[in-house]
């Protein structure tokens, strides 16, 4: 019996990701699908998306997206993100980019193993000291040598823009309790574990297995987000405060927005993402091969579909 609707494409036929669109933002917005195109359609007019050239679509507010535009996206091995404003926060995502388990198990891997899981964790700490020799210092060692960076930051920030500076503090269950440039950070910080949260996904890792932070089901948001802080979220912070803004909250998720708006830093992700957990480094494109096995006790995988019993292979 033929099944109905159009049918999904062809592994071969598909784009690779390296020459996709990685990341497609659309906001207030309904999305559709018109044969193997997603349509976008607003107050101004519809827009044709060549679907195979999407490889992840962020959903931000006033979207509403089909059935049938779900299922395209699906079958050209590409993902949905619900996102906030301009995607500064994660809400939900489909399935991800990656057809493959290859980087999920890759991270399982190293975090399971400790000379591996320190390993990762001391390139990400050597990450944040371009030039510097950071080969033979602990762990301990390092974030002290860390926290004096974070801290250096902090008061530069506050020497260029004026703002008085204390220290970091904070309480999680009340935002309000804070001084301004405190509430500013928070605010900033929650936007940036936005778009690492959502990338993450999309391209098959596992938000909780972290390699510095660990117990908690973003640890892997947390370490990754640490890289980019004291460029983005920091500096726009203090910005905000030193403006004289009158509603930070807003106004500092609005300034991220316009500070990450050129995709920049979800290819960086991506690249930083790949480059921790595939050795040797990556290329840069997604494992896009849709392969399925058996695990095997001597170590080696062994084909799915095939009936060991004897008789006829069966395509599960």
């Amino acid at each position: 019996m033929q099944i109905p609707g159009v049918p999904p494409a062809e592994l071969a036929d598909l784009t690779r990701a390296e020459d996709r669109i990685s990341f497609l933002y659309l906001e207030r917005s309904v999305i559709h699908r018109d044969s193997n195109a997603l349509t976008a359609t607003d107050d101004r007019g519809v827009v044709h998306i060549p679907a195979a050239s999407v490889g992840v679509l962020l959903l931000g507010p006033g979207t509403s997206i089909t059935h049938q535009a779900v299922a395209l996206l699906a079958d050209h091995g590409a993902t949905a993100v619900w996102v906030g404003e301009r995607g500064v926060r994660y809400y939900a995502h489909g399935r991800s980019l990656a057809a493959s388990s290859r980087l999920l198990i890759a991270q399982a891997g190293a975090v399971s193993h400790r000379g591996r899981r320190l390993a990762v964790a001391r390139t990400m700490y050597a990450m944040r000291f371009p030039g510097e020799d950071t080969a033979n210092l602990t762990m301990q060692q390092l974030r002290g040598k860390e926290g004096s960076r974070v801290r250096r930051t902090y008061r530069e920030h506050a020497a260029r823009t004026g703002i008085a500076w204390d220290q970091r503090q904070y309480d999680r269950n009340d935002f309000g309790s804070g001084d301004l440039i405190n509430q500013a950070l928070s605010a900033a910080h929650a936007c940036l574990y936005g778009i690492v949260h959502a990338v993450i996904v999309a391209i098959g890792a596992a938000p909780g297995l972290g390699f510095v932070h660990t117990g908690h089901e973003r640890a892997f948001v947390y370490d990754i987000a640490d890289l980019y802080k004291a460029e983005i979220t920091i500096p726009v912070a203090f910005d905000v405060v030193a403006s004289g803004s009158t509603d930070i909250s807003a106004d500092t998720r609005r300034a991220v927005r316009d500070r990450v708006h050129d995709g920049a830093i979800l290819t960086r992700c991506v690249r930083d993402i790949r480059a921790l957990l595939l050795q040797p480094q990556p290329t840069g494109e997604i494992e896009e091969e849709d392969s399925l096995g058996l695990w095997d006790d001597n170590g080696f995988e062994v084909p799915a579909g095939h009936n060991y019993a004897g008789g006829e292979d069966i395509d599960f």
